[in-house]
């Protein structure tokens, strides 16, 4: 069983490089990265989007139509929100660790892939330097503590990748090799859509065509695997197409397809800095990828299949920074592929580097394996300082999290807080009054006594005769950290109760 020692100050660790070994070595890591102060922070940006449907799919037992607010969701497919319900149901806890589990738990799966699916072609060393740099990288330890859609669409297109290539390098059977990629990418669909095919096909178009296999794009057993990719979006997408009104969400996605490639928010300075932004997401990696093309490798084919990785990589990445309309994120799928040749170039036997950057120099092999391999400790080790020096400052900055407080130490428990039309507002996820959403004003029960609205209701609900004689008054207005303005109304005799 080969062996190497790895220096740590003053401990010298024993490492082997068995299954066993790399799978413990990588759960470690894992854990020390994504699960310290998990659920410490409360959810920001767009996680309530994610979460708060959650919420409504179980109260509500309707999980086809997303819901935010009261009302239907039709940016995004329901996979995120299906997970996060799973998640709720399944531990029994609504918190921002049960969230947010879903997120680390598919980037573990992909590190687990690496270690286990793709050993047999990277090797034991480049399958292990694969997966603790897709742990490592600076754009999954992001997203991938977050519960948003980001970690959700690129591992599952990670994944498809990393069994399609493993299972087109060993020779296995083409009905093994384009359907279980095809289930992953059939569930990427309900993740966010088809952006995850552009990179998952270029490196596929990339590797045939090195390889002069591109007729194999025509195999029945491809077209099948189109036809379960199809199906899994379908199962979901014709009741749902069948229960809304089509022309709504088809309205959104063919809106928000059309501003990326438009440009309508477009800003000079923002696109300048896409493709920095999107390098940046590999770090500290991007560093070294100038090592890539410099890789002595094994045979002619491992040579040939890396440059097909580097086109199939680069294509889809500066394809997708250069849309007037994008934003860096939306080419993390490139990540995988970036993984992968990372794993073969610091595995490989020799790295010839150009001349600029050989005032550096290439450590050997066993250096390079301590270097990954300290860089994951070492990664470690500061998110488990972070959780513990700098998320209990940041807990007292929280933002959303006391507005709830404030509303339920307003209403009483026995009563029910009705919502008129409320949008998005991140802090309904901590309320725990029992929220009755309503449309309109009119909708909202003769019987209730406390009443969410927006400034632009505050007149109507002001003036209501529906509670006659007793009348709504405020008795409490927020502006939270998005700017937006919320104001509680209280129902009752008179306003000298207030």
């Amino acid at each position: 069983m080969e062996r190497w020692t790895l220096d740590v100050g003053r401990w010298t660790l024993e490492v082997t490089m068995s299954r066993a070994a790399n799978l413990s070595l990588v759960l470690l890591c894992w854990a020390a990265i994504y699960l310290p102060g998990l659920g410490s922070l409360e959810i920001k940006g767009e996680e309530g989007r994610r979460i708060l449907p959650a919420v409504a799919m179980l109260e509500s037992g309707n999980y086809l139509v997303p819901q935010v607010g009261g009302e239907p969701y039709f940016s995004k497919p329901p996979l995120v929100n299906w997970l996060v319900a799973a998640s709720f149901k399944l531990t029994g806890y609504r918190n921002e660790w049960t969230a947010r589990l879903p997120s680390v738990l598919c980037v573990l799966a992909v590190a687990l892939a690496f270690s286990t699916i793709a050993r047999a072609s990277l090797g034991p060393r480049g399958s292990l330097i694969a997966a603790l740099v897709w742990l490592t990288s600076f754009g999954m330890i992001e997203k991938g503590r977050l519960i948003e859609i980001e970690a959700l669409y690129v591992s599952l297109a990670g994944l498809a990748l990393i069994f399609w290539l493993s299972f087109w390098e060993q020779r296995r059977s083409p009905w093994l090799t384009w359907i279980v990629p095809a289930v992953f990418l059939g569930l990427g669909l309900l993740a966010k859509g088809p952006l995850h095919l552009f990179f998952f096909y270029a490196v596929v178009v990339a590797v045939l065509f090195r390889a002069g296999e591109l007729r194999t794009l025509w195999q029945p057993a491809h077209l099948v695997a189109i036809v379960v990719m199809l199906g899994i979006f379908a199962a979901w997408a014709i009741p749902y197409w069948q229960a809304m009104h089509a022309e709504n969400f088809v309205h959104t996605w063919s809106a928000q397809f059309t501003g990326r490639l438009s440009g309508e928010d477009f800003k000079l300075g923002n696109w300048l800095l896409n493709i920095p932004r999107g390098l940046a997401y590999l770090l500290p990696w991007t560093l070294l990828l100038p090592w890539v093309l410099g890789a002595k490798l094994a045979t002619a084919r491992d040579t040939q299949l890396a440059h097909a990785l580097v086109w199939g990589c680069a294509v889809p990445f500066l394809c997708v920074n250069l849309l007037p309309g994008a934003l860096p994120r939306y080419s993390m799928p490139a990540l995988i592929p970036a993984c992968w040749l990372m794993g073969v170039t610091l595995a490989a036997g020799d790295i010839h580097v150009p001349k600029w950057w050989r005032f550096a120099g290439v450590p050997p092999l066993e250096k390079r394996m301590r270097l990954v391999v300290f860089m994951a400790i070492a990664t470690g080790l500061a998110l488990c300082l972070y959780a513990v020096a700098v998320i209990p400052a940041l807990q007292g900055r929280a933002k959303v999290k006391p507005i709830a407080a404030q509303i339920d130490d307003l209403v009483p428990e026995s009563e029910a807080l009705y919502a008129v039309d409320p949008d998005y507002q991140p802090f309904l996820f901590y309320i725990r009054r029992r929220i009755v959403y309503v449309s309109r004003v009119d909708d909202v029960s003769l019987t209730a006594r406390y009443v969410l609205i927006q400034p632009d209701q505050e007149k109507q609900v002001l003036t209501s005769e529906r509670w006659a004689p007793l009348r709504a008054r405020p008795i409490f207005q927020v502006t939270d950290y998005r700017n937006h303005t919320v104001i509680l109304m209280k129902v009752s005799e008179s306003a000298e109760q207030h």
